[in-house]
């Protein structure tokens, strides 16, 4: 018997639910790719980008997924054989390294933890090592969106500053734009990326990019330049040439209700409600740990991410649990991946999302494993709701 039918939850970390508004402004005709329209709906995407990156900056909008928006990043500030320090705490730092490598640049990975936080002390040790000033970038995410780890964006530019390094600060917001506070100005940040699936609520095809004036600088000699990424073709006067061609019309009329509901919500309520229902997340995650089957990935609770939480499963097949919610629940859970598959759930909790979503989910989850016999503390649900009706 399943419980299923109904609206399904997707709970995994991207993409994410699209709002009803978003995929009713999809649905309209496509327009002469210089109208007014289109023209004007460009140029109020590029300005209304800065105050979500909190950056006097310019921004660039890709066709592409967030890998995409990694090129972009690369390819416009570095050149070939240009050391590049990459700060691991799960898998999408690693990633964005490896696809620097793939580009030519000579890339060595700061030794992280899929469990911890990057440690500024060693990333200043690492600098200040580096007396030549051969790094020309440093690499991180500020959310893992595989292993929920959450960094501390300032106490990394704070490594950098007091080694008195000049490399280019490069961070992925990703997981984290949109779900919870990021200051590209105010912390220093060079060159941030992120994209449309999760935390900007809209279809998964377009990619963001932020440069600030070093980075722009950096980019009038870097040689890794293709027409497609390049920011300066980008900045032509000839509306075209800010996608490359054509533009992307209906993922840009997409993006732009979903900017429009965030501006109306107010971008720091966004990052409070994000911070609630991960609270509340973490607080049924907590009860049901007391049952020793479960445990969350991340065990300091001040580098859990506010927008996802892998949740690590003993004793019994994570696939068992996923596939329950799924097709008795009507709740899709994300698979654990890299050092995590096999290992873990991950719970999202970000973008289009508020508490009887969250409460759902995690109803199906703790039905889940009563059904399934998983050993776990009792009242999880119940800890959530004890959690927001004080913290709301």
């Amino acid at each position: 018997m399943t419980v299923a039918n109904g609206r399904a939850f997707l709970a995994i970390p991207g993409p994410t639910n699209i709002p009803d508004r978003v995929l009713q402004a999809m649905m309209r005709p496509a327009e002469e790719l210089a109208s007014e329209t289109i023209v004007n709906l460009t140029d109020s995407l590029l300005a209304d980008l800065k105050p979500v990156f909190r950056t006097k900056g310019d921004t660039f909008i890709y066709a592409a997924n967030g890998h995409g928006g990694w090129e972009a990043a690369l390819t416009n500030v570095l050149s070939r054989g240009d050391k590049v320090l990459v700060l691991a705490s799960g898998r999408f730092a690693v990633g964005w390294g490896e696809m620097a490598a793939f580009m030519g640049a000579d890339v060595e990975v700061l030794p992280g933890s899929w469990r911890s936080a990057v440690d500024p002390a060693a990333v200043e040790a690492r600098l200040r090592a580096d007396k030549g000033h051969e790094i020309k970038a440093v690499l991180m995410t500020q959310i893992d969106t595989a292993s929920g780890v959450l960094n501390d964006v300032r106490a990394v530019r704070k490594a950098l500053d007091a080694a008195g390094h000049p490399a280019l600060f490069m961070v992925d917001g990703v997981a984290s734009v949109g779900c919870m506070r990021f200051e590209m100005d105010a912390w220093g940040v060079d060159v941030a990326m992120s994209a449309s699936q999760k935390g900007m609520m809209s279809s998964p095809g377009l990619a963001f990019v932020a440069a600030n004036e070093k980075a722009l600088a950096a980019h009038k000699t870097a040689n890794m330049r293709t027409l497609y990424w390049d920011w300066t073709s980008r900045m032509s006067p000839l509306a075209y040439m800010k996608h490359c061609g054509t533009a992307p019309e209906h993922l840009l009329f997409g993006l732009r209700a979903a900017v429009d509901m965030i501006f109306e919500e107010g971008l720091e309520a966004v990052w409070k409600r994000h911070e609630l229902l991960a609270g509340a997340t973490h607080a049924a995650v907590s009860r049901w740990a007391e049952g020793q089957a479960l445990a969350f990935n991340v065990p300091e609770p001040a580098q859990r991410a506010p927008s996802v939480t892998p949740v690590l499963v003993s004793g019994v097949e994570t696939a068992e649990i996923m596939e329950y919610a799924r097709k008795t629940c009507g709740v899709t859970l994300g698979l654990g991946i890299g050092d995590l598959s096999g290992k873990a759930f991950r719970i999202a909790h970000m973008g289009h999302v508020n508490a009887p979503m969250v409460l759902g989910t995690l109803g199906a989850v703790e039905m889940t494993l009563q059904a399934k016999g998983v050993p776990h503390g009792s009242g999880g649900v119940a800890a959530a709701v004890a959690y927001l009706a004080e913290a709301a």
